[in-house]
C-alpha cells in the first residue's frame, strides 16, 4: 500500500500567483472506500445490537466488506500473481474468516480498521507531493530575455539556456540561477539561504531562481539551466531523501511477508490435520476458524498504537502536531540535534539591537532613533521597518519626511525638519578618509557587525551621527532548549544554517552551541546532516523554510517551526511545532521514550495472551466464545494501558523527564 514523493509526477513550474494545489482528503479513492466503509458499519451496528432481524443489518455489513475490503483484496490477489503473499489480503481473509464462523462484527471492524489506515497513508503521500511540486511555484513561468539587439522578449523560464541575459525588474522573481552583469538591488533570498534580511546584489554577484527582487533593476547572465537550479535541486533532494526510507519499508514487507506465510500455512494445518485423522469437517473448520481469531495480530496491534497515538495527541493538545505514529516512535530514538538559525533559535524578525549616537552628535539615543526611524518611515525594506518599529516602542514622535530617495543596495536619504537624514550600509555611506566622525562611525560599525549585527550608520547634512544595530531577536527558551536537547541525547547540538559566520557564531555563544556550520547551502545542510548519520547517530533536524526542507527529509526526523514555517518545511518535516514554542522539542523526545516503554509493556501481555490463547487451541479445545472473550479481552487491556499517554499528568511527567536530564 506504500507510495512515495518517487512514484507521482511532478508537476511542472507555474506561476506565484497560481493557486495552491491541494489534494482534498474526498478526492482520494481510499478515502472515499474508507468512508463508505466507516458509515455502513456505524449504521448496522447498532441495528444489530438493538435485536433488529439479521436480514437487515446483514447486507450493511456485507457492503461495508466489499467497500474496504475490495482494493486490498485486489491488491493482494495481483500480489500473488508475483507469487507474494502480503498482509492486505491476509487481514481481508482473515475478516471473511471470522464472518464465516458467525463473528461478523469482528470481520467489519477490522476492515473498517484497515481500509482507514490505507487512506490516511494514502492522504499524507498526497500532501506531501503537493508541497513538494508547490515548490517549484517559487520560480516565475517567464522571465524577460534581452536579445543581441537590444530588444527584450518574454520567453518561458524552462527555455531559458547557459549565456541568456536577463532583465530583473523590481518585484519580480528571478527567473534562473545567475549572476549580476549590471545593476544595483537587495534581493530576498530566504527561500535559499535562510537569512533574515534581504542581501546586497550589485555586479559580480550570485543570484538563485525563484528568489525575490528588490528594488533596483538588474540585469543577470544565466548560469545554469532550469533544470539544475537550487531551487530544482531541493526538489530533487526532497523527493530522494523521503526515497531513502524505503528500506525501513522493504524490511516491514517482509516480516508481513513471513508472518502471512506463517499463519496461513499454520491455520491449513489446524484445519487439514484433524480432518486427516478422521474428525468432522465442521469441528476442524470451527478450530481452524478460531485459531485464525486468536492467532490475529490485533492485539499486537494495538499493543503498539495506543501508546504512540496516545501520546501523539497529547503532544498536538500542547502544541506539537506529530505526523504518524512511527514518527512518534522515531522521535525518542534521537542521538543528534541540528537546528538552523534564522526562525529556529531566533523569532525571524530583524529588531533594533543597539542605538549608538556618536560623540559631538549632540543626539540622545531616543533623539537619534527619531531622526531614522522619520526617514525610514516610507521605505518597505525590512529593516526600514525594524528602525520605525523601534522608535513606536519607545513612543518616539515622528517628524514627516520628505523629498525621501531609496537608493538599492545603498540606502535611503530624506528631508526631516529641514535636515537632509540619510541612512543605509556603512561601506556605501562612509569615508574614513572624510574626517573624524567618518573614521568614528566606521568603528562604532565595525564593532557591531563583530558582533553579528547588521549595522546601519544614520547621517545628517552628510555627517555621521550614529550608528544603528539589528539582529534577529533570540527566542526566550533557546538556551535553555539547547542543553536540555544535549542532554538527552548525550551531544550537544550543532547550528546549521545560511547566514553568515559572525552572525551565527554570535547566536551560537548566546545559546551554548559549539560546532558550527555556517554559510550553507541546502545540498550543505544535507551533507552536514548525512555525515552525523553516517557515524551511526540518529539525527533530528528543527528548521523553518524552504531551504532546511533536504534536510528536514534527510534526517531521521525533521521538525519545522510552524508559525514561520515554509509550506514545504511543514509538508516534509515528520512534526510540525504549532506555537513555535521551541522548549516543546526535548518534551516530545521525552513522551516519546515513554510511550516506547507502554508500547513493550503491551507486547509482552499480547504475547502472554496470544500464545496462551494458541496453546490452549492447538493442544486443548478453546471453545469460540472464549477464544473471542480472549482475544478480545486482551485488546482492551492493551488499549486501555496505551491511553495512560492521553492525561496532561503524561506530559508534565515528560517534562519533568526532559528537565532531569540536565
Amino acid at each position: 500500500m506504500a507510495t512515495t514523493l518517487l512514484d507521482r509526477p511532478t508537476a511542472p513550474a507555474a506561476s506565484p500567483a497560481a493557486p495552491r494545489r491541494r489534494t482534498r482528503v474526498l478526492a482520494l479513492a481510499e478515502a472515499r472506500w474508507a468512508l463508505a466503509a466507516l458509515v455502513l458499519f456505524a449504521i448496522a451496528l447498532p441495528l444489530q445490537l438493538t435485536g433488529v432481524t439479521a436480514w437487515v443489518w446483514g447486507p450493511l455489513y456485507a457492503l461495508c466488506y466489499a467497500a474496504g475490503g475490495w482494493e486490498p483484496g485486489w491488491a493482494g490477489l495481483t500480489a500473488l500473481r508475483e507469487k507474494t503473499l502480503d498482509v492486505d489480503l491476509l487481514m481481508v481473509v482473515a475478516a471473511l474468516g471470522a464472518a464465516a464462523i458467525g463473528q461478523v462484527l469482528d470481520g467489519a471492524l477490522l476492515i473498517v480498521i484497515f481500509a482507514t489506515s490505507g487512506a490516511l497513508e494514502a492522504l499524507a503521500t498526497a500532501r506531501t507531493a503537493d508541497s513538494v511540486r508547490g515548490l517549484l511555484d517559487l520560480a516565475p513561468a517567464t522571465a524577460t530575455r534581452l536579445l543581441d539587439d537590444g530588444t527584450e522578449e518574454s520567453v518561458p523560464t524552462e527555455e531559458l539556456a547557459v549565456g541568456d541575459t536577463l532583465l530583473v525588474r523590481p518585484g519580480e522573481r528571478i527567473g534562473a540561477d545567475g549572476r549580476v552583469l549590471d545593476g544595483a538591488s537587495d534581493v530576498d533570498q530566504a527561500t535559499i539561504t535562510g537569512e533574515p534580511l534581504p542581501v546586497a546584489k550589485q555586479t559580480g554577484d550570485e543570484v538563485f531562481a525563484g528568489t525575490l527582487n528588490g528594488t533596483g533593476a538588474l540585469r543577470v547572465k544565466v548560469e545554469r539551466d532550469a533544470s539544475d537550479s537550487v531551487i530544482a535541486r531541493i526538489v530533487a533532494m526532497v523527493e530522494e531523501a523521503s526515497g531513502t526510507k524505503a528500506p525501513t519499508q522493504l524490511f516491514i514487507e517482509k516480516v508481513e511477508q513471513r508472518y502471512s506465510i506463517g499463519m496461513v500455512t499454520a491455520t491449513l494445518l489446524v484445519f487439514a490435520v484433524p480432518l486427516a485423522l478422521g474428525a468432522a469437517l465442521s469441528g476442524s473448520l470451527l478450530r481452524a476458524m478460531t485459531f485464525m481469531i486468536v492467532a490475529s495480530p490485533c492485539a499486537v496491534v494495538l499493543a503498539t498504537m495506543p501508546p504512540l497515538l496516545s501520546a501523539i495527541a497529547n503532544a498536538g493538545r500542547h502544541g506539537v502536531l506529530v505526523k504518524s505514529a512511527v514518527v512518534m516512535e522515531q522521535l525518542g530514538q534521537t542521538q543528534a540535534v541540528a537546528l538552523d538559525k534564522t526562525g529556529t533559535l531566533t523569532e525571524g524578525t530583524p529588531r533594533v539591537s543597539d542605538v549608538r549616537p556618536l560623540a559631538g552628535s549632540g543626539l540622545s539615543e531616543d533623539r537619534l532613533l527619531a531622526l531614522a526611524a522619520a526617514a525610514e518611515h516610507p521605505s518597505e525594506h525590512p529593516l526600514a521597518r525594524a528602525v520605525v518599529d523601534a522608535a513606536r516602542a519607545r513612543h518616539l514622535d515622528l517628524a514627516t519626511a520628505q523629498d525621501f530617495i531609496s537608493t538599492p543596495g545603498v540606502g535611503v536619504s530624506a528631508g526631516v525638519e529641514g535636515r537632509t537624514v540619510a541612512i543605509g550600509s556603512p561601506a556605501r555611506l562612509l569615508d574614513q578618509n572624510a574626517g573624524q566622525a567618518h573614521a568614528a562611525a566606521a568603528v562604532a560599525a565595525a564593532q557591531l557587525e563583530d558582533g553579528g549585527r547588521t549595522a546601519v550608520v544614520v547621517l545628517r547634512d552628510g555627517k555621521p551621527v550614529g550608528v544603528l544595530g539589528i539582529a534577529d531577536r533570540l527566542r526566550p527558551d533557546a538556551a535553555a532548549t539547547v542543553a536540555r536537547l544535549g542532554a538527552l541525547t548525550g551531544r550537544p547540538p550543532i547550528l546549521v544554517t545560511g547566514d553568515n559566520p559572525r552572525a551565527a557564531r554570535r547566536l551560537a555563544r548566546e545559546v551554548g552551541i559549539t560546532d558550527v556550520r555556517a554559510g550553507l547551502l541546502p545540498p550543505d545542510k544535507v551533507t552536514a546532516v548525512s555525515e552525523l548519520e553516517h557515524a551511526g547517530r540518529r539525527t533530528m533536524v528543527i528548521g523553518d523554510g524552504v531551504n532546511d526542507a533536504p534536510a528536514l527529509a534527510a534526517a531521521h526526523t525533521g521538525i519545522a517551526m510552524g508559525r514561520a514555517g515554509s509550506d514545504l518545511a511543514l509538508e516534509t518535516a515528520d512534526a510540525v511545532i504549532v506555537r513555535d514554542e521551541l522548549a516543546t522539542v526535548p518534551t516530545v523526545i521525552a513522551l516519546s521514550r515513554r510511550a516506547r516503554g507502554l508500547v513493550v509493556q503491551n507486547l509482552v501481555i499480547a504475547s502472554v495472551f496470544i500464545t496462551g490463547l494458541v496453546l490452549w487451541d492447538l493442544i486443548g479445545h478453546l471453545p469460540l466464545p472464549l477464544g473471542v472473550l480472549g482475544h478480545e479481552g486482551s485488546t482492551v487491556i492493551v488499549g486501555l494501558n496505551g491511553l495512560r499517554l492521553l492525561r496532561d499528568a503524561a506530559w508534565r511527567r515528560a517534562g519533568d523527564d526532559a528537565t532531569a536530564a540536565r
